[in-house]
């Protein structure tokens, strides 16, 4: 288990091993919300066709107890204030985090605004790569009470990412 100020590797995958995002991340501590991982600007994002170097900063968080998702809390620099990809309850290996992307985003931009993004990616992929019953539910289930907790402003999304991102940036 990595201790504050390890680095720690992200890797995304899509349904049956697909590839998607990697990155390099520190892993910055924990709290009552679960894991929180740190990301600098200039971080490298790598997935099949795409990457990016990162303009923003991110604290990550790797909810506790097993929830179906992973939530990014960027800076001012980010066109998303807030953006939590719905996955399959992420896992440990050694200093890697590793968990499949549902395709589903609960989105909350630098305005405030709230919306749930890739449904129609969710849809074609429940198809196309076979999702099961109970990962569907579960991916369903996941978005409609992230969704809520944003719209609200429910903790974790009430601002208790603050000292952990400020925490990376003082870094």
């Amino acid at each position: 288990m990595p201790t504050p100020g390890d680095p720690v590797r992200v890797v995304m995958t899509k349904w049956g091993g697909r590839p998607h995002w990697e990155y390099d991340a520190t892993y910055l501590g924990a709290d009552v919300h679960g894991e929180w991982l740190g990301v600098p600007r200039g971080t490298h994002y790598a997935r099949p066709g795409m990457e990016f170097v990162a303009t923003f900063a991110s604290a990550v968080l790797v909810p506790a107890g097993g929830a179906a998702h992973v939530a990014g809390f960027n800076d001012e620099h980010a066109k998303a204030a807030t953006y939590v990809d719905m996955t399959t309850p992420a896992q440990w290996e050694g200093a890697t985090l590793h968990a499949v992307d549902l395709d589903l985003d609960v989105v909350r931009l630098q305005d405030g605004t709230v919306f749930l993004d890739d449904e129609d990616e969710f849809a074609e992929h429940q198809v196309s790569y076979g999702y099961p019953a109970d990962v569907v539910a579960m991916t369903e289930r996941s978005a409609a009470d992230v969704l809520a907790a944003v719209q609200r402003g429910a903790a974790p999304y009430d601002g208790s990412h603050q000292v952990w991102l400020d925490r990376l940036l003082s870094r």
